[in-house]
């Protein structure tokens, strides 16, 4: 019989841990930065899933992984990865009758929660929802509030939860580690709040709530990269100075040694209309022209969204129709015939 009053040794052999230096000079630290590769109106890729949390009415899950290199992958000289990825899962609970006790509302109550994880960025969050969380959350509420049609779901509530599970960090992490601690402007969190207002959307689509249109969320900003020698910059832009600024889509914050202004919208594409705008930094002049690149981003994000929620559609359709059969014993038809 086993001893239960002690741990086991593990039955294999064991190597001793060895620790490798993640920086071996801080003056090197800017051959390590990285670069964008992309295009200033290209997207990262966007993998977008719904239906993943049985347990809730609705729920989706997001992820924009780290952009390539632009050149071939060679061994990495530090364990600190060059840029962060985002992460975001999203539960819809409800409609649900709200208690007895609370007031008669005519139409649908929406409460929304932003919850970073703890182990979602480089320094440790706590457990208690602080300051960026509450505005993010009510970001949030502000782009779908427009949205969802309230009218149909009288004394009801509806809560919407995302959770993320890594974030955008806000700058390189060596500019953190050198002389720039103070330099922490909350990029990042202007990523996290498109990714939730796309995620958001496709959960509460697949939770069967009623809409006027699914939402999407774009991010643009203005940056300036001294060093950057006119690379990244499209044909319309290839005028502009090296050191000036420019406009671009989906921006990562460890990309770009300085970001002037950024810009988050949630956009209906439907109706052409925006249901939240965040604008932060000194744009001046360019104050429209990122607004109009935001929209941009929502629009090419739109279509991933559209094709996640049709897939999650039809697969649901099928199970419970049984396809074309099913179609067929309900009596529904493709065609619409008109009797006199």
């Amino acid at each position: 019989m086993t001893d239960r009053r002690r741990i086991n040794a593990p039955s294999g052999g064991t190597s001793t841990p060895i620790f490798a230096r993640t920086v071996k000079d801080p003056d090197s630290l800017h051959t390590l930065r990285p670069t964008r590769a992309r295009q200033p109106d290209e997207l990262r890729k966007i993998f977008l899933k719904t239906g993943l949390t049985p347990s809730a009415s609705g729920s989706a899950y997001l992820e924009i992984p780290p952009a390539d290199p632009p050149t071939t992958p060679s061994p990495p000289a530090s364990l600190i990865p060059p840029r962060s990825s985002l992460k975001l899962a999203c539960a819809v609970h409800g409609p649900k009758p709200l208690p007895r006790s609370a007031p008669f509302s005519p139409h649908l109550i929406l409460t929304t929660t932003v919850k970073f994880a703890p182990f979602a960025a480089r320094a440790r969050r706590g457990y208690i929802r602080d300051a960026s969380e509450r505005d993010l959350g009510v970001h949030l509420e502000t782009a779908l509030r427009g949205v969802v049609i309230g009218e149909r779901w009288p004394k009801s509530g509806v809560e919407v939860v995302v959770t993320v599970l890594e974030a955008e960090e806000d700058v390189w992490w060596g500019d953190e580690f050198t002389a720039g601690l103070g330099r922490t402007g909350g990029w990042g969190l202007m990523t996290v709040l498109a990714g939730c207002v796309t995620v958001a959307s496709a959960a509460i689509a697949d939770a069967g709530i009623d809409c006027v249109d699914l939402v999407s969320g774009g991010v643009a900003a203005i940056v300036r990269n001294p060093d950057a020698k006119g690379k990244g910059r499209s044909e319309g832009e290839a005028e502009t100075k090296t050191e000036g600024p420019y406009t671009v889509l989906d921006p990562c914050p460890a990309e770009h040694q300085e970001i002037v202004a950024g810009c988050v919208v949630g956009y209906l594409p439907g109706r052409d209309e925006i249901t939240a705008l965040w604008m932060k930094g000194e744009a001046g002049e360019f104050a429209e022209q990122v607004v109009d690149r935001a929209v941009q981003a929502s629009i090419a994000t739109m279509t991933v969204l559209k094709e996640a929620v049709k897939e999650a559609a039809e697969l649901k359709f099928q199970g419970s129709a049984g396809g074309d059969k099913g179609i067929k014993s309900l009596g529904v038809s493709n065609d619409v015939e008109m009797v006199g």
